[in-house]
């Protein structure tokens, strides 16, 4: 099972009303082990991405939205991402983003760690499955 970890920015950009994370654009990135994410990284372009040749969509997309009692749910579908037309690079983090802001451009949510490389070669499948929730605020 993945390690989840969260970015120290989106902590501060929740209530600087950066995210709308009912209604943006959620997207993943792919980091490889030299280039692993941590806490400090606040945007994307603080990540180094492995190329996405030959690696299919990865947008999530928001299953639902909800609030009950003081706790905030987030719900993602499973996001199945596949080799097509040779292999994909190495990596082993997974970094969720916000696609939609300007302000500041692609912040940082979270990252789940898979503890060990993950290759796909042409024709294999990753699932990003977060179960229950994707994200709960209490």
């Amino acid at each position: 099972m993945a390690t989840y970890n969260k970015f120290n920015a989106f902590v501060e950009h929740m209530p600087e009303k950066v995210h709308n994370l009912s209604a943006d654009t959620l997207t993943l990135a792919l980091t490889a082990a030299a280039n692993a994410p941590v806490a400090t990284n606040s945007v994307l372009a603080d990540l180094t991405q492995i190329a996405y040749t030959n690696l299919s969509a990865r947008v999530l997309t928001v299953s639902s939205s909800s609030q009950s009692s003081g706790t905030y749910s987030l719900v993602v579908s499973d996001l199945v991402l596949t080799a097509s037309g040779g292999a994909v690079a190495t990596f082993r983090y997974v970094v969720a983003y916000n696609d939609t802001p300007t302000s500041p451009a692609d912040p940082l949510i979270s990252w789940w760690d898979y503890g060990g490389n993950v290759t796909l070669a042409d024709g294999e499948t990753f699932t990003f499955d977060q179960g229950a929730s994707f994200l709960t605020l209490v």
